[in-house]
């Protein structure tokens, strides 16, 4: 938490844009959540029963209601990408400032190529987190809790169908998860290797040049380059297995509920208009799943960037 208050610390004039960017996208959840139900109602009171006045009626609320969410959606990006850019640019105004009070010693403790890496790559990486962190990880969570209490208000049967296929697909997707966060704080130490081979090669290219050492520099980068490669790959193919487990939750979960929701229909438990409904809610539900997950990824990945730059604003400068 002392991370991320250090972090936060530096929003200062964009305080009023993170606070919009949430506020906005809990709106835009709202009328998205509604569209299913509204279309539940076109298709039962309207479609159903030939009756072209209510067609026209719940369209033109269903209408609205995108309209809508289009625009406050869009609202909600955009206070999102002021917050989150404007935090990356007071964070690297800040990193400057405290390097202009280092000693020489300060300097050579973290690498010149280190303080390359933390004003750009993590910076960047804790601009992307803080961005998703506004909007997504506000719209995932609240769509999920809207949703399900959408779908055990239609059918609490039907409902129990969600559950299972939230519960194995969250126990999935978070062993994935697991697995690939050690990997990605692994990758930003290899980026510092990776800078300081350019950084030596570039600012001493005269001395390489005149001992032919362009062979020996080159062989030095592949190495750095490499590893950051292996471990990129090796962190990408686990969470290559995301989309397909996404893919298999949901058709299963289309399938069952096509299966059961036929039934329950003929039972005249539920309305044709109401099974279309609970087919929405279900990609809804799964997608939100998915967006948590990667929320997850992406803030572990920023965790390691956020902890290394507030090595460098808490540094003590050796001499004042």
């Amino acid at each position: 938490m002392n991370i991320i208050g250090k972090l936060m610390g530096q929003l200062k004039q964009y305080k009023t844009a993170a606070l919009l960017a949430p506020l906005f996208t809990f709106a835009a959840v709202g009328l998205e959540v509604l569209i299913p139900y509204v279309m539940a109602k076109l298709i039962d009171q309207g479609i159903a029963v030939g009756d072209m006045g209510q067609v026209f009626k719940w369209g033109i609320v269903m209408l609205a209601c995108a309209v809508l969410a289009l625009m406050v959606g869009a609202s909600s990006g955009v206070f999102g990408s002021e917050a989150a850019t404007g935090l990356a640019s007071n964070l690297r105004d800040a990193l400057f400032e405290k390097v202009q009070t280092y000693s020489f010693g300060n300097i050579d403790k973290f690498s010149t190529a280190g303080l390359v890496t933390r004003m750009t790559t993590d910076v960047t990486n804790v601009q992307n987190a803080f961005q998703m962190t506004l909007i997504i990880a506000t719209r995932a969570p609240i769509t999920l809790v809207a949703s399900l209490v959408m779908c055990v208000i239609i059918s609490p049967k039907l409902s129990v169908v969600f559950f299972v296929a939230m519960v194995a697909l969250g126990v999935a997707l978070v062993t994935i998860m697991l697995k690939t966060m050690p990997m990605f704080g692994n990758v930003f130490k290899r980026y510092d290797d990776l800078n300081s081979s350019v950084q030596e090669n570039v600012t001493a290219i005269r001395v390489v040049k005149a001992f032919v050492r362009e062979d020996h520099e080159s062989g030095k980068f592949k190495r750095a380059a490499d590893e950051v490669h292996d471990l990129f790959v090796a962190a990408e193919s686990l969470l290559a297995w995301n989309n397909p487990v996404m893919i298999c939750a949901v058709f299963g979960c289309v399938i069952a509920l096509s299966w059961f929701g036929t039934h329950t229909i003929l039972a005249g438990e539920i309305t044709t208009g109401e099974l279309t409904s609970l087919l929405g809610y279900v990609m809804a539900i799964l997608v939100s799943l998915m967006m948590l997950t990667m929320i997850f990824v992406m803030v572990s990945m920023s965790a390691a960037s956020g902890q290394r730059i507030v090595e460098v604003l808490d540094e003590v400068p050796e001499i004042t």
